[in-house]
């Protein structure tokens, strides 16, 4: 699988396992699954794994770890993230979670930004994952802590990444004004947007892709099928857009998009991985997975050749606007950097 490279910080393999289905994103996976939903990944050439605290109350990293254990420590990176503390909670362990995640609520998730809330959460996740160091730490969602996260917070990651701790630092969120600030006023060198540059929601370009790309600092883009919408061939009638229902005037426009891909012989899933590639900014696109089928599916579409002229037609009919400096379509399957 071909790799991007950090301008500081480790290669990327082009696609990464997001490991939130690990923690039992809505629904419950079976520790067999998600075993498999790595092993698979690895199977594929996926290098890179990202996790955090947050999902599924550290079910996600124990998983994760498991799943790694054993595997050379020098081949593969680990990304997990602060700023949600897990403080146990055993008033309310007989209850089910209410963030999301189908696990008993065991623990709260106090938001912390500070040096030591960042301290701790970091040695709780080596302590899951049984790793002696991760790779990349991201703030993880502070859209309602800026100050904290932007001062103690970035101050904290670089001297941990200064000191060696850890190789790279930055952002994850949902939004990309905040991350851009981030790039613009901070010493990250990645951040994770998450369905902020997609087919159908391209607010990254405005600002937070052509400023990493000047600044050096790399993106990852996350959540590219926007929960849903984009990851069937043909988008249903029910599909989710960042998990709410979608509106009929976007499944309106995934089904032109569908319909251009078809003509091309690709699939809209296909698509939707290969367009926030096409940026030079963005260093890895992440997907989940809950099983190894799931994670050989990403593989397979990540491997699909996408022609030129598909980017053109869109880029005609005004569905996709081109990406400035995006690479041509590599002549040979694997060639490229």
């Amino acid at each position: 699988m071909r790799t991007r490279t950090l301008t500081r910080g480790p290669e990327l393999t082009e696609l990464g396992l997001g490991a939130a289905q690990l923690g039992n994103l809505a629904r419950e996976t079976s520790d067999t699954d998600a075993q498999g939903a790595v092993d698979a990944a690895w199977d594929s050439g996926v290098r890179y794994f990202d996790t955090a605290p947050h999902y599924g109350l550290g079910l996600s990293e124990r998983r994760l770890g498991a799943a790694l254990a054993g595997r050379p420590r020098a081949e593969y990176t680990v990304s997990t993230k602060v700023g949600r503390l897990l403080v146990p909670s055993p008033r309310t362990a007989h209850r089910q979670d209410d963030g999301g995640f189908a696990v008993p609520a065991t623990h709260r998730r106090d938001w912390d930004f500070s040096r030591d809330g960042i301290l701790r959460s970091l040695e709780g996740s080596l302590t899951r994952l049984g790793l002696d160091h991760v790779d990349v730490v991201y703030l993880h969602d502070p859209d309602d802590h800026w100050h904290e996260a932007s001062t103690t917070g970035v101050d904290t990651l670089v001297e941990l990444r200064e000191q060696g701790v850890v190789k790279a630092v930055g952002a994850g969120m949902n939004q990309a004004a905040m991350l851009a600030e981030f790039v613009r006023r901070s010493d990250v060198d990645l951040v994770m947007v998450a369905g902020r540059h997609t087919l159908l929601d391209r607010s990254a370009r405005d600002e937070l892709l052509p400023l990493a790309q000047e600044r050096g600092v790399g993106v990852v883009a996350a959540a590219v099928y926007n929960s849903g919408l984009l990851a069937a061939d043909r988008p249903p009638s029910d599909a989710t857009y960042d998990y709410l229902p979608a509106s009929r005037a976007l499944i309106a426009r995934a089904g032109a998009l569908a319909d251009v891909c078809e003509r091309h012989g690709v699939t809209l899933p296909e698509a939707a991985i290969a367009y926030p590639l096409r940026h030079p900014a963005v260093v890895s696109v992440v997907l989940g997975a809950r099983d190894a089928r799931q994670s050989r599916t990403n593989a397979e579409r990540l491997a699909a050749r996408v022609p030129d002229a598909l980017w053109a037609e869109l880029a005609g009919l005004g569905l996709v606007p081109e990406v400035p400096g995006a690479p041509s379509t590599p002549s040979v399957p694997g060639e490229g950097s």
